[in-house]
């Protein structure tokens, strides 16, 4: 598959031209991204801005929300959220994240690297979100990314990445790990590696958002599980 080596560039690829025979599905289509970062403007962002702007040029709609600075709680499997109304703490993004993915078809979380994990505050906004609103994201692609100053980027992946297929929602892949690196405040663009990673991870985002709306075939039924298992039973 051709890609375009440098952002700007004009996109070649057989992805681009599929997705241009189908407008109509093209502007129906919406990625929702999330930078974990406490800095609105840091190197996570950076990379959410390398990809938005790569699936805008496919026609795909998107929308960067930032967690902020303020405390998000954490589940505290309270289970005030099964009456169908949302997660009980509404202190937080928490509810307000799970009212734009209703109406979003992907998700990309992005988030800086802490000690080889996500952000903490990244970390239980999924936790929270996929309990309470699990329904609104099943079947929807997913994908993570990771920025790092040098390690602990691929165990953040794995973490983010596992909440994913719980959630039966397709992992979208790169041409690497969502990797990229950098330090100080931009030095993301830098890595023009990751960058090149993070363009095509918006191809292939778009390649599969336009397959899925496209063909109209009604994502898989989940089987009922008939008893919760562990290792003593």
């Amino acid at each position: 598959m051709a890609t375009a080596g440098l952002a700007g560039a004009a996109i070649t690829s057989p992805v681009s031209a599929m997705l241009k025979q189908n407008e109509t599905v093209q502007k129906k289509v919406k990625v929702l991204m999330l930078n974990g970062s406490p800095r609105a403007d840091g190197n996570t962002f950076c990379c959410l801005k390398e990809i938005e702007k790569q699936l805008q040029k496919h026609g795909v709609e998107t929308e960067i929300v930032q967690i902020g600075q303020n405390p998000v709680r954490m589940c505290i499997n309270c289970g005030g959220c099964r009456d169908g109304e949302g997660c009980v703490f509404d202190d937080d993004l928490c509810n307000v994240i799970a009212k734009k993915m209703e109406a979003s078809d992907a998700l990309i979380m992005g988030t800086p690297v802490y000690y080889g994990q996500p952000n903490g505050g990244i970390l239980s906004l999924m936790q929270r979100l996929f309990f309470s609103a699990g329904h609104l994201v099943q079947n929807k692609p997913a994908a993570a990314l990771a920025v790092c100053r040098r390690g602990g980027a691929t165990a953040t992946l794995q973490t983010m990445n596992m909440m994913f297929e719980m959630m039966n929602m397709p992992v979208v892949t790169s041409q690497y790990w969502n990797i990229a690196y950098g330090a100080g405040k931009g030095e993301v663009k830098r890595d023009t590696e990751g960058m090149q990673t993070m363009r095509t991870l918006a191809n292939n985002m778009a390649w599969l958002l336009e397959n899925i709306h496209a063909n109209g075939k009604a994502a898989p039924q989940r089987e009922e599980r008939p008893v919760f298992m562990n290792f003593i039973r």
